[in-house]
């Protein structure tokens, strides 16, 4: 019972009460209100985007100008951004597929035009309860958001991933923090309190390694 009370804390209840599709959103606004990463007609590049918390917040923040881009192995319920009364906010695209893919890498170039302004990735593994097996799962999920960050951002642009403590961890921030100008690592009040996990924040990528 502690982990279902645990889940469905004061900011899950809020999500729901502001239409949020999870309490993930509150993550990013912190993240955002502290780096400022988020801006109006950028392209934004969201990995593992399911169900679409994190997409909702950057909508808003880019604009009617702007394009969010959510990719994901799972189906992500359509947005209305669409309808009349949603005209403001930016358009969303939404992939089924794997970011590793070629393929999917091209088409997201496609609709993006290019390069993009800042990559997102919540990316979290099942999780199976064998500690070094999750912590080096998610590693490599950091890994693959940080490489994906390095083919798609622009000069300049923003990369933000979830991690977990330990030295998979340590080792993937010494060497991916010389392709930014900042690099630093932040736990968040959002986040539960129960969990361990922080951010990678990056800003001013140069392409750098």
């Amino acid at each position: 019972m502690a982990g279902v009370y645990e889940r469905k804390d004061h900011l899950y209840q809020q999500a729901k009460e502001e239409g949020y599709r999870s309490r993930a959103a509150y993550k990013l606004m912190e993240i955002d209100k502290k780096f400022g990463i988020l801006k109006p007609g950028q392209v934004v590049l969201d990995l593992g985007c399911f169900p679409g918390g994190w997409i909702q917040v950057a909508t808003k923040k880019v604009g009617k100008n702007g394009l969010v881009i959510g990719i994901d192995l799972d189906d992500v319920e359509p947005f209305p951004q669409n309808k009349p009364e949603n005209s403001r906010e930016s358009r969303i695209e939404i992939i089924k597929g794997d970011i590793c893919d070629p393929e999917m890498q091209e088409k997201i170039s496609r609709l993006a035009g290019g390069k993009v302004h800042t990559v997102l990735s919540d990316m979290s593994p099942k999780l199976t309860g064998i500690r070094f097996r999750d912590i080096a799962r998610s590693s490599e999920l950091v890994e693959m958001g940080a490489w994906v960050a390095s083919q798609m951002l622009q000069p300049g642009g923003s990369f933000v991933a979830k991690t977990f403590p330990g030295n998979e961890s340590d080792v993937i921030f010494q060497s991916v923090r010389k392709s930014y100008k900042q690099f630093s690592r932040h736990v968040l009040k959002s986040s539960r309190k129960t969990s361990t996990e922080y951010y990678f924040v990056g800003r001013g990528f140069t392409g750098v390694e």
